[in-house]
């Protein structure tokens, strides 16, 4: 049914390859923190965090076709902490069925959605998540508004 399963510690450069691509494309434009998005996030720091029995590892979950992995997502407990898709495979339905996995096979029913992110907003909402009006602030400088699952499918 799903080409989803539990990440394994050889997964961790590619999983590290998702996220710093994804949060280059998808949130450099919003802080254009050329310090942190072009030197402290990196594939070899990043990938250590998904090293065998890192938490981070056990949480995750990958998309992989034809041998390639071209998805993630991270749930701890119930909540989606990451949930992203190799830029060159974004638009094949990938991440709608990470995240129908999350919340059909591991209970998940709440995430935090960067701010300035109108099209993950959106793609959450078509897919039964609703903002609840809490907002936090990550880091100190990242607006973050909290989405919980309700079920109802944004029209």
């Amino acid at each position: 049914m799903y080409n989803i399963r539990p990440a394994e510690a050889a997964d961790a450069s590619r999983i590290a390859e998702i996220i710093v691509t994804n949060y280059r494309v998808n949130f450099y434009p919003f802080f254009r923190n050329d310090k942190y998005y072009f030197g402290e996030l990196n594939v070899i720091d990043t990938a250590a965090e998904y090293a065998a029995g890192t938490r981070d590892l056990k949480n995750t979950f990958v998309y992989e076709d034809s041998g390639v992995v071209k998805g993630m997502m991270r749930v701890n407990e119930k909540e989606i902490e990451k949930l992203f898709v190799e830029p060159q495979f974004q638009n094949q339905r990938i991440g709608e069925k990470l995240l129908h996995y999350a919340v059909k096979e591991l209970g998940a029913d709440r995430l935090w959605v960067l701010e300035y992110n109108k099209r993950g907003i959106e793609f959450y909402r078509k897919h039964g998540f609703e903002l609840t009006g809490e907002k936090t602030t990550e880091d100190g400088w990242v607006p973050l508004l909290r989405m919980e699952y309700t079920g109802i499918i944004a029209q």
